[in-house]
């Protein structure tokens, strides 16, 4: 089994990796729009301290950031067999269904969302985990 933490894709918060691969299957850990430098995609504050969030921006960089995970392992999201995410509100179920039908179809992955009290940031929306399957080379 090959686990893997990202170059250049923020620093789990905690001793997990970003990616395992067991065989033909990937596993990515959950993700988040975090960057490298801690901040986080889709998320404004002004000079009041009034934050804004945005549940499209933050959906789209999350898949992205598992795109670039994959990308580390010889794969990337066509492979995806099986996505859960994590809404905080699932008023945002919405918004987030609109960018995830951009990248997905119903030829997809299997999905999951389910509704969670609060993620390990008060600015994130939301978190993604999926499993793939790519053939070991």
């Amino acid at each position: 089994m090959d686990s893997r933490v990202i170059k250049g894709k923020a620093k789990p918060r905690g001793k997990f990796p970003h990616v395992k691969r067991a065989g033909d299957f990937i596993y990515v850990s959950g993700t988040s729009s975090r960057r490298p430098d801690n901040s986080f995609e889709g998320v404004e504050v002004d000079e009041f301290g009034t934050t804004n969030l945005d549940i499209k921006k933050q959906t789209g960089a999350v898949i992205e950031n598992i795109s670039d995970i994959l990308k580390e392992v010889g794969a990337d999201l066509k492979d995806i067999v099986d996505v859960t995410t994590f809404l905080v509100n699932m008023n945002d179920f919405g918004g987030y269904n609109e960018v995830y039908s951009e990248y997905f179809s119903y030829d997809g992955p299997t999905r999951t969302t389910v509704a969670v009290h609060q993620l390990p940031h008060p600015h994130l929306l939301i978190e993604i985990k999926v499993v793939a399957y790519r053939p070991e080379a």
